[in-house]
């Protein structure tokens, strides 16, 4: 599904990614585990297209195509998807016109007739209740004056609709009371398929105790410098980071 080679990046001249190989199978979850500062986020923004973000070697192949060369919406229609570490507001964007336009762009994308207003709200209905997203809060404009777990709520909510085939959470544990982490994670879980793929970007084992990673990854000054199974995640959460960055 995603295949990554090599890749380095910098941001205003200086380089974060100093050549990431990562490859992510259909249905596979991976979590990507590191200190702050270690370049996970910016793996994200580089995934997803961010253009403060420039790609100076290596390559990214995304279900057979080249992801590098394509703008940000094209990433998103060929079903990759990005929650933020931070959402952001958008006042006077109302969240059913948000998710109608980006549903209907994919659906455009596709080849697909767009979905009458009826059958939009049915769906939005249908997947709000996946995350327990408070009807009042999808009538208003896109996370203002929302909580940070109503916000990570709406992200889960907005996979939902989206129905993308590799998400990648950045931190999405983050600033989330217990409750509120269990039901995004298992928002999340709910719309998993043998055919969705992750990348959970984390710092902590909590958050892996609801989304149940395949591979764990530990990122250290731009490069994976580990690699095994969710037993690596146990002992970084025993023992911390140092043990790694000592071996290396």
């Amino acid at each position: 599904m995603l295949e990554i080679k090599n890749l380095h990046a910098t941001i205003d001249g200086k380089e974060i990614l100093k050549g990431i190989d990562l490859v992510v199978r259909p249905g596979e979850i991976h979590a990507l585990m590191g200190q702050n500062g270690a370049g996970k986020s910016t793996l994200s923004a580089v995934l997803a297209g961010h253009p403060a973000y420039t790609v100076t070697e290596g390559s990214v192949t995304y279900n057979g195509k080249d992801l590098l060369a394509m703008p940000p919406e094209e990433r998103s229609h060929e079903g990759l998807f990005l929650s933020f570490q931070q959402p952001v507001e958008i006042p006077g964007v109302s969240m059913v016109n948000f998710m109608r336009a980006a549903l209907n762009a994919k659906r455009k994308y596709q080849g697909l007739e767009p979905l009458e207003a009826a059958a939009f709200l049915k769906l939005m209905r249908e997947r709000r209740k996946i995350v327990e997203l408070d009807n009042k809060l999808a009538s208003r404009s896109v996370n203002e004056g929302f909580s940070g777990g109503e916000k990570k709520r709406n992200e889960i909510f907005q996979m939902a609709m989206l129905e993308p085939t590799l998400c990648i959470l950045d931190e999405t544990d983050s600033g989330l009371d217990v409750d509120a982490l269990r039901i995004v994670a298992e928002g999340f879980n709910r719309l998993r398929t043998s055919e969705t793929s992750a990348i959970v970007i984390t710092h902590y084992q909590r958050l892996l105790d609801y989304i149940k990673p395949d591979i764990v990854h530990v990122l250290i000054d731009g490069r994976i410098v580990r690699t095994a199974g969710p037993e690596l995640a146990m002992q970084i959460e025993q023992q911390g980071f140092d043990w790694i960055k000592e071996s290396v």
